[in-house]
């Protein structure tokens, strides 16, 4: 069993862009790895500066690239405001606090959320609040009345402090750690590997091929799933809901994968067209469930 903590927080653009790959590494390596989530804590607030110069054009430009580039949907009108993160990660702790496990659901409904909505503001409990109301399972109002609490505020600021202990490793060394508060930390998403005392290092976004080769060294002793041949066991797999990228990469074969979005997308189409799929719009682009994975 090889630990993978995940470093992240909701507002990186880097880290939603990278999950596609991390869905490659959950569907080839299955329980061979147990999943950790550390939130960052980018910003608590959006400082004045950071307000007085936002331009939604500019910033809406920026997510265009990033969706051209790798293929996450992303929302077709801008955010009126800059927003800060600290609650969205309480959020996510919160979650993890009161139903261990159900962090995950949160984390990636309010990143899906946040980058799809122009709405949604992760230093509003409403907002919060309002989003995880989809989630299924979760407890939404039970999750917005404890981002406040001091004992997730506490479990918030260990994982921060463990997220800026990025010094001297081989993410520093591979310039993908960035300085807050003048401490190292690492930068979204990071992902370390650990067994026994041993560890491996993959810091901020990186592409499937980096992973292989990291885990390859590591750990050779993995087994590795294959891709399937249809997108639906992959629905199945993953009862949340998968992208169109996500899906185009779980199904390309290697690895360094090369996806084929256009192909992924007419499969998933047919799979809706007979009732064994259902489509989500979320931003430009959408969200794929299963039917027998919603139904449970």
């Amino acid at each position: 069993m090889i630990e993978a903590t995940l470093y992240t927080d909701a507002v990186c653009p880097w880290a939603y862009s990278a999950n596609p790959a991390l869905r490659v590494l959950e569907w080839r390596f299955r329980e061979q790895l147990r999943w950790r989530l550390v939130m960052i804590g980018l910003r608590e607030e959006a400082s004045e500066a950071a307000v007085r110069a936002y331009d939604p054009d500019r910033a809406l430009a920026r997510w265009r690239v990033f969706e051209e580039r790798y293929g996450m949907p992303f929302a077709t009108t801008a955010k009126a405001r800059p927003s800060g993160t600290g609650r969205g990660c309480r959020a996510v702790v919160a979650a993890g606090m009161l139903d261990p496990g159900s962090e995950w659901t949160v984390f990636r409904t309010l990143q899906i959320a946040n980058f799809t909505s122009p709405i949604l503001f992760l230093d509003d409990a409403e907002s919060i609040r309002e989003a995880l109301r989809a989630a299924p399972g979760v407890d939404a109002d039970g999750i917005a009345e404890r981002i406040d609490d001091a004992d997730v505020v506490a479990e918030y600021e260990r994982q921060q402090a463990e997220a800026r202990s990025a010094a001297g490793t081989p993410s520093e060394a591979q310039d993908k750690t960035a300085t807050s508060d003048g401490h190292v930390r690492f930068t979204a998403p990071s992902v370390v590997f650990r067994r026994g005392d041993d560890s491996a290092f993959a810091g901020g976004w990186q592409p499937v091929l980096s992973y292989d080769t990291v885990l390859a060294n590591f750990a050779k002793d993995l087994e590795r799933v294959p891709p399937p041949d249809s997108p639906e066991p992959l629905l199945e797999f993953f009862p949340a809901g998968l992208t169109t990228a996500e899906v185009a990469l779980l199904l390309a074969e290697g690895s360094d994968p090369i996806p084929d979005d256009a192909a992924a997308e007419r499969m998933l189409l047919e799979l809706a067209a007979s009732g064994r799929a259902e489509r989500s719009t979320v931003g430009g682009g959408a969200v794929w469930s299963g039917v027998l994975a919603r139904a449970r």
